[in-house]
């Protein structure tokens, strides 16, 4: 993203036409809407809209900040609202925003985390391994990671047995999984397992679901994809996408307000992960989504 302040924000037309038309209490929730807590479907998980990403380029970007100045970014965004904070176990990233998150209140914020279903490994033993570098006692929520075959519901089942067991001893609180591809996407919808779905989403189907898992470009398949999250709420699941900046392809603002509008009004879901570098990337984001909700 390019540097960008709230000023920039609202002297632009798009933000004064929208500002204008709404009254003090819309407006005043539509500022808020960045940071307002959600419901993710029947989860009982409760996150803020907007949740801080730390996997850009499986996390190095955030790595290549230095722990002392990743520590200060994610206190930022702590302090101005946005308290759900995602990683994965194969990034490179769990253990710096433990340190990051350390000395925080654990019930103020939610930690989401991503497990690689290996085979050959015991998931009580991987879970603990998570627990343990990313300094917390238990992950609000803890998706399947990058399932992007047709039958990754049946070939993940001692994972999600896994899950099941932990959230028993209250290590995990909710589960779901992350696909790539349609093959994958289209097994979600009816999964009785599941409780949250991330799916990939912006309105030109940038790095977005295909035919197959490849990360291509697919804006003919946005349709479907959009098909899919509607089908998927239906069925009671919480949705939070990723892709709101294309991967950083989308070097123009206008394309990444776009994203957040197309995410939160014509696909419907509940709330995004943006991965960042910067303040000024938090800023953005957050008058993004505001205005998206508008």
């Amino acid at each position: 993203m390019s540097p960008y302040t709230r000023r920039e924000f609202l002297k632009t037309s798009l933000a004064a036409g929208t500002l204008a038309g709404v009254g003090a209490l819309p407006l005043q929730a539509a500022q808020n809407a960045a940071t307002e807590v959600v419901t993710l479907g029947k989860s009982d998980v409760h996150v803020t809209r907007l949740a801080f990403g730390t996997g850009t380029n499986n996390g190095y970007v955030q790595a290549a900040l230095g722990q002392k100045d990743f520590t200060r970014l994610v206190r930022y965004a702590y302090d101005k609202g946005i308290r759900f904070f995602e990683t994965a176990e194969s990034y490179v990233t769990p253990a710096m925003l433990g340190e990051a998150l350390k000395g925080l209140p654990r019930d103020s914020y939610h930690l989401m985390s991503k497990v690689t279903t290996d085979r050959g490994v015991d998931p009580k033993v991987r879970f603990n391994e998570m627990l343990s570098t990313s300094q917390t006692d238990y992950f609000d929520i803890m998706l399947l990671h990058w399932q992007h075959t047709a039958d990754w519901a049946s070939e993940t089942k001692r994972w999600q047995d896994g899950i099941l067991e932990a959230q028993e001893q209250k290590t995990i609180r909710a589960r779901g999984a992350s696909v790539h591809g349609l093959p994958a996407l289209r097994q979600m919808a009816g999964n009785a397992w599941l409780q949250i779905a991330m799916i990939r989403m912006n309105h030109n189907g940038t790095r977005m679901d295909g035919p197959t898992y490849a990360d291509n470009d697919n804006p003919g398949s946005v349709p479907e994809v959009v098909a899919q999250v509607q089908q998927v709420k239906q069925h009671g699941l919480g949705v939070i996408s990723m892709k709101l900046v294309g991967n950083g392809n989308f070097t123009q603002h206008s394309d990444r307000q776009k994203a957040m509008r197309f995410a939160f009004k014509d696909a419907g879901v509940d709330c995004v992960t943006v991965g960042f570098k910067n303040t000024q990337e938090i800023d953005e984001a957050i008058d993004n989504l505001n205005l998206a909700m508008a």
